[in-house]
């Protein structure tokens, strides 16, 4: 009988010299996050709020354990209403005085930031690992994509808002993944084109890398504001709030709804990015080699990315042929504890993955696994986790192995939602009715891409694939800088972004009608 993925039936532990890198313990980076923006913490060590201009306000402190190890690391000041109602006034009244800053100094503060980012990227890079469980390479590609992703906009911004004039104030909420080249760049773009902007802090992780960046920004005199709290609680001060005049929130679906149903009588700018099934399509296609090396790459971060690709539709005469390359990429991934090394020397280990974000997470997973196995679904592949990459007597709470599942019941979570981790789905289908209709199953989604030798098929079936971003032969991601970016369906609301886009979103002028997106009309990038 099929088990769900535990640790009990791991590999036996062996014996191992493993240990932290020295200079990447957690004391040691918190240490060194300390030194750089001590005005950010409070005399215990985490990170306050950033409200009219000044850090304090420790609220009610919840302990933050770090997905690693389970150990704590902090704690998120978690701020009521009220005084996420005067955060918010406070930020509105900045953001008109700033508008007036002409667009030179504004250029100048935000190079200045992302400069000192680019001196800190390293410790920023120690701070996620810690925080969200990124390996040490992804960990800097997400500071990396937020520092030159700034620095392109502030060497190209003045073409893309000439002649406009900022929203106001723009309030973010984002979720835990990407706190640096998502929620970071977003609130460092907004600033360059004029608006005051306030952050909340992701509650699952990433706030003191946050909080060390924002300090950065306010020393350089940028309007912005960070704050942390519930969703729940601190809804009427971040969404319908009249001070704010644009919304930018990245989350799940069921989120994103109660925000799109708060925003629907307001004429609110908004773009909401939410979850949908990203899906692979194959169907008369042979270039195995090449789609082996795209699938291993998608495990990165453990697909906790919403551009990963959990689902997999498979024209059934090609299944074995899929199988044999998909089972020998499964079982080539590598995770573990993302900071250990055999010598002091040693470089950290290039794994796809650490941990999950956390122990819920996990759970989660494995609830999808074992409905479906207990619906009838077939178990394709279970990892185990290899106790060779981890610390003896460890919490191993947040870790879960890949796993991959073949033709569940239509009845399972699993088949219409986004597991949003390392737990894959593959449908077999024999006409290409159906392999549309299965690509389709989340009533659109972000990216999805198409496997096939048959280009006229593939140039055909791109309009049908409800994809905001359409691959032949290649997997999209969500891209940056000039590069358009949106959903199709449930999986965004609002405004697309993206270069010149991004920024006129963020800013007022003629013919704001026409913008892509529910003002009023959408499109979709091939």
């Amino acid at each position: 009988m099929a088990t769900t993925p535990t640790a009990a039936n791991a590999i036996e532990p062996k014996p191992m010299t493993l240990r932290v890198k020295p200079g990447f313990a957690w004391h040691d980076v918190l240490a060194k996050a300390q030194q750089v923006a001590p005005e950010a913490f409070a005399d215990a060590g985490h990170f306050l709020n950033l409200i009219e201009g000044n850090w304090g306000t420790p609220g009610n402190p919840r302990s933050i354990a770090s997905p690693i190890d389970g150990s704590l690391i902090g704690k998120l000041p978690m701020i009521d209403l009220p005084a996420g109602l005067h955060a918010v006034r406070a930020a509105a009244a900045e953001g008109k005085a700033w508008a007036k800053v002409p667009l030179e100094e504004r250029k100048a503060r935000v190079r200045a930031t992302v400069n000192d980012m680019r001196t800190h990227r390293e410790l920023l890079a120690q701070l996620l690992m810690w925080e969200i469980g990124k390996p040490w390479h992804l960990a800097l590609a997400d500071a990396d994509r937020c520092i030159e992703g700034v620095a392109w906009y502030v060497d190209n911004i003045d073409g893309m808002i000439a002649d406009r004039t900022p929203l106001g104030l723009i309030s973010n909420i984002a979720s835990w993944n990407y706190p640096l080249s998502v929620l970071q760049h977003a609130v460092l773009v907004q600033v360059l084109c004029g608006n005051a902007s306030i952050a909340k802090a992701p509650t699952d992780g990433g706030g003191t890398a946050l909080a060390v960046s924002m300090a950065i920004a306010r020393r350089h005199g940028l309007p912005v504001s960070f704050v942390s709290g519930s969703g729940g609680t601190l809804s009427d001060a971040l969404v319908r709030n009249e001070h704010v005049d644009c919304l930018s929130f990245v989350g799940g679906r069921s989120n994103g709804r109660d925000v799109a149903s708060a925003l629907v009588d307001t004429g609110k700018r908004h773009m909401l990015e939410m979850e949908g099934v990203n899906a692979y399509g194959i169907w008369e296609f042979s270039q195995w080699d090449l789609l082996a090396k795209q699938l291993k790459k998608g495990f990165e971060y453990g697909k906790q990315r919403c551009t990963a690709y959990p689902r997999f539709v498979v024209q059934r005469s090609l299944l074995p042929k899929f199988l044999d390359m998909y089972l020998a990429v499964v079982k080539s991934v590598r995770f573990g504890h993302p900071v250990l090394v055999a010598n002091d020397n040693d470089p950290l280990p290039q794994y796809e993955f650490g941990p999950m974000i956390n122990a819920k997470k996990v759970e989660e997973l494995k609830s999808l696994w074992s409905e479906a196995i207990g619906g009838g679904g077939v178990p394709l592949y279970q990892g185990e986790l290899d106790h060779r990459a981890l610390l003896p007597g460890q919490d191993i709470s947040a870790y879960f192995a890949p796993a991959a599942l073949l033709n569940i019941p239509r009845s399972c979570k699993l088949y219409f939602n986004e597991p949003f981790g390392p737990l894959d789905l593959i449908v077999t289908v024999d006409r290409i009715e159906e392999l549309v209709a299965e690509m389709n199953v989340s009533n659109g989604n972000l990216v999805s891409s198409l496997a096939t030798d048959d280009e006229p098929l593939a140039n055909r079936l791109q309009s049908e694939i409800r994809a905001f971003k359409f691959g032949h032969n290649v997997v999209r991601s969500r891209g940056d800088r000039e590069e358009l970016f949106g959903g199709l369906g449930q999986s965004w609301k609002g405004c697309f972004v993206g270069g010149s886009l991004l920024a006129r979103s963020l800013t007022r002028g003629d013919h704001d009608d026409k913008l892509p997106g529910v003002f009023p009309t959408g499109t979709r990038l091939a």
